[in-house]
């Protein structure tokens, strides 16, 4: 199983891969900058060449850049378009560079302009995006709320559809679940990914973030929980980490740190409930 964690890049994009290393980690996410920020990655081709080499030697891999939150595909605004295009070509310029397989983006918010405008608009800025053969972008499930895309299923199948990249699907387990895809017992979880299947295809699930959520289903509240600790709970992440269908992706958690608990206790902990299921 490839189950990893979203570190840090401080000091140097190369000291991901023993971040990732110290939580136990064997695939990982990371930034390319502050995603909080407009600003392009600053990446040296020796931290570069460091991370790619660091990461084949330790065999920690696959990783995910994860967009900027800035980045807002669905918004009817021009400027704020160009912007979030600009900042997407730019991670996945620095991905090819890292030799990273895939970028992670929200669809974002479609602030008046209706969900099916919104969709088109999300998918013209993904396809108006140079992406080499070797990286893939994803588009990620959300929480949903307000006039923000990805809440849905299908509306991420209509993304695919309608875009001419060769997208792919990160699902979040918190975001599903916020969203009011049920996750907490293995029946759920059975039907969930059913419902994946139907109306975006799971041959499209390319990662998933393991998040279990501190709040209940469908409230469209994003806030994460430990592995196993939230309203999801163990039996629902058993049952995610288990199915046929994750086990052959990579596998990040953005778990919280706190109650003295971080990515390693996660991390063993999400490794526990997998091992407790083979038993």
């Amino acid at each position: 199983m490839r189950l990893g964690a979203h570190v840090s890049i401080a000091g140097g994009v190369d000291n991901a891969v023993e971040r990732q290393r110290e939580v136990g980690g064997n695939c990982g996410q990371i930034f390319t900058t502050s995603p909080q920020v407009w600003r392009d990655p600053s990446i040296s081709d020796e931290e570069a060449a460091e991370f790619r080499e660091g990461a084949a030697a330790a065999d920690v891999g696959p990783w995910v850049v994860h967009a900027s939150y800035l980045v807002n595909l669905a918004t009817p605004k021009d400027d704020l378009r160009e912007k979030s295009i600009a900042s997407l070509q730019a991670d996945i310029d620095a991905a090819a560079e890292l030799g990273i397989e895939y970028v992670n983006v929200h669809l974002g918010a479609h602030t008046g302009a209706g969900v099916d405008q919104g969709l088109a608009n999300a998918a013209s800025a993904l396809d108006a995006l140079d992406v080499p053969p070797d990286v893939q972008v994803l588009v990620e499930t959300d929480a949903g709320g307000g006039t923000k895309l990805g809440d849905a299923f299908d509306q991420l199948g209509a993304v695919l559809e309608q875009s001419s990249q060769e997208l792919g699907v990160c699902l979040d387990t918190a975001h599903a679940f916020a969203a009011g895809y049920d996750l907490s017992t293995p029946v759920a979880v059975e039907e969930t990914l059913a419902t994946f299947d139907e109306e975006i295809g799971l041959e499209a699930l390319a990662c998933v973030h393991l998040n279990d959520s501190k709040h209940a289903c469908g409230t469209h509240k994003d806030e994460h929980a430990h592995v196993g600790e939230g309203e999801i709970g163990e039996s629902g992440m058993q049952a995610v980490l288990t199915h046929e269908a994750i086990q052959r992706v990579p596998i990040v958690l953005e778990t919280p740190n706190e109650d003295g608990r971080g990515f390693a206790w996660n991390i063993d902990r999400a490794r526990a409930l997998a091992d407790a299921a083979k038993q």
